[in-house]
């Protein structure tokens, strides 16, 4: 492993302003770069949409990106929390697609637990804990 280690990496960037966006080309052009992720909730804020990442301008911003991102034979990705937008996303040049955040799977998975525990659900132990 460790003599083919580097050649096995894949190194893949983030995009997440408009100035990544304004200087995509020369990202994904770089030589080592392997992909490039684009963050809509961040690149919405800098956008001047924060907390829509769904406004029409950044959807405009996050297609281009995309197209450049494959236009330069590089892997385009994104995060899609909305499952039925990953089909778009794929259609438009996503070749891979981040469809949850760790917080988020971790306090669903916390919240379950509790309504099973609450609920009286015979399986309310699998979280590690006997009550």
């Amino acid at each position: 492993y460790i003599e083919s280690a580097n050649a096995d990496m894949c190194i893949v960037v983030q995009a997440e302003t408009t100035t990544a966006l304004a200087n995509l080309d020369t990202i994904a052009g770089t030589d080592g770069i392997d992909g490039v992720f684009i963050g809509p909730a961040d690149l919405s804020a800098s956008m001047g949409h924060p907390g829509n990442a769904g406004h029409p301008d950044v959807e405009k911003a996050i297609l281009a990106g995309l197209a450049t991102i494959r236009g330069a034979g590089k892997h385009a990705g994104l995060l899609c929390l909305d499952l039925a937008r990953v089909p778009h996303y794929v259609d438009h040049g996503a070749n891979f697609v981040g469809i949850a955040v760790d917080t988020l799977l971790l306090g669903n998975a916390a919240r379950s637990l509790v309504a099973k525990v609450r609920g009286g659900d015979a399986d309310a132990t699998s979280g590690g804990t006997t009550y």
